[in-house]
């Protein structure tokens, strides 16, 4: 099995193959994610690439290795995603006719870029296992060339290049944490980094939902589940090519939860104004649930990704907000009176909490007929301004708390 893990000549050339063709994504030191880790923190935008993914690299790579009458058949993907859009941009860019499988939960952004770049998409079944069963039969009939997302030796050491530049950009870093969904981006990666660095230190990352490299690591027996934020490593198991990778150049895995995902993609909009998927925001997740095991160290983080839904991001937001109290839903018992509500906003408004939302129950609540319960969202400046919000309605004789 030696003989097929990647080696430090083989991303080397991969990074050749690629120059000029995708993006070096800047690797940036964070001040404040810093401060906040207490460790330095230096961020690798692969968000920033031309299909917001670091996957291009992979699929270049593989792709640029074909032969004329591989090309003329054309390729075949199967893919979530953004592996599905790294192989449809290159394939229309290289002229190469391009099939993508994709799973019918596939999100509509990701779907909808894959056909702008001029690959026929088509939707299988239920479960990424169904839509890979098919994808595997369309390529036999039609005799189209596999690229598959992370267990090829060609895409690993695409993969790989994200380490190059880092180490190249930032040569102090002395710790790469990474996410691991199949193990191709840390696989490519740790073979590069550990041949120029031997003793860096190298650390996966997984969400609690999708733990098969953590078992592995860890020798656990932890359940996969159904879904995750962090669907772009929503993966079941490592490859053949990929675990060997994992068990041999990879120190630890870490997992993270979905609340710390959600965190991190907050962290990393209003700090550094980046956007990132779930899956792009694990490594700083991690970093942020495990500090201790980060401190005084140089951290480098891959930002693998950024394609998230519009909605599920305004959403993630509106949440962070509730979480850092932000916005904060208050439950008053007023008087029945007309201009009672008015006398609260007015209140309010006063002690600098601006309303977002307002709903007045009189048939739905245990008060008093002669009463009222009303329910006000508020933007507020955090905890400690709740708290000096319901402490001034409370003494002016409102009955007030706050709620979820």
């Amino acid at each position: 099995m030696e003989t097929l893990l990647p080696t430090l000549d083989d991303v080397r050339a991969a990074a050749r193959r690629l120059h000029g063709h995708v993006l070096e994504t800047p690797c940036l030191p964070s001040r404040t994610l810093g401060e906040l880790a207490g460790c330095e923190v230096f961020l690798k935008f692969e968000n920033l690439q031309f299909t917001a993914s670091f996957k291009e690299r992979g699929a270049l790579n593989k792709i640029s290795q074909l032969s004329e009458e591989e090309r003329a058949r054309g390729v075949l993907a199967v893919s979530a995603g953004n592996h599905a859009q790294g192989v449809a941009y290159h394939a229309q860019r290289l002229g190469i006719p391009a099939t993508i499988v994709m799973p019918r939960f596939a999100t509509p952004v990701k779907v909808a870029n894959t056909r702008r770049f001029g690959a026929e998409v088509v939707l299988h079944g239920d479960t990424f296992d169904d839509a890979r069963a098919h994808g595997l039969l369309l390529a036999r009939e039609r005799q189209l060339t596999l690229i598959h997302p992370f267990d090829d030796a060609a895409v690993i050491a695409g993969q790989g290049t994200v380490a190059l530049e880092m180490l190249a950009q930032q040569p102090a870093i002395d710790t790469l944490v990474v996410p691991i969904g199949g193990g191709g981006l840390i696989g490519g990666m740790a073979s590069a980094a550990l041949a120029l660095k031997p003793g860096l230190d190298v650390v996966g990352v997984q969400t609690e939902r999708f733990p098969a490299a953590w078992n592995v690591k860890h020798h656990g027996d932890r359940e996969v589940q159904q879904a995750t934020i962090a669907d772009g490593i929503g993966v079941k198991a490592p490859g053949v090519l990929t675990l060997p990778l994992i068990q041999e150049r990879v120190n630890d895995v870490l997992l993270v939860d979905e609340d710390d995902i959600e965190q991190a993609i907050v962290l990393l909009l209003e700090i550094e104004k980046t956007v990132v998927e779930g899956a792009g925001a694990v490594a700083l997740a991690a970093l942020m649930k495990h500090r201790g095991r980060f401190d005084g160290r140089k951290v480098g983080l891959v930002l693998s990704g950024g394609n998230i839904e519009p909605l599920v991001l305004a959403e993630i937001i509106e949440r962070g907000m509730v979480k850092s109290g932000r916005l904060a839903r208050l439950r008053l018992d007023i008087r029945d009176v007309p201009g009672a509500l008015a006398d609260v906003c007015t209140l309010l408004g006063k002690l600098g909490a601006n309303i977002d939302e307002v709903q007045h129950q009189r048939a739905f609540s245990s008060v008093s007929v002669e009463r009222v319960q009303i329910e006000v969202v508020v933007h507020t400046r955090g905890v400690e301004h709740i708290a000096e919000i319901l402490a001034a309605m409370r003494a002016a004789g409102y009955r007030a708390e706050r709620i979820g």
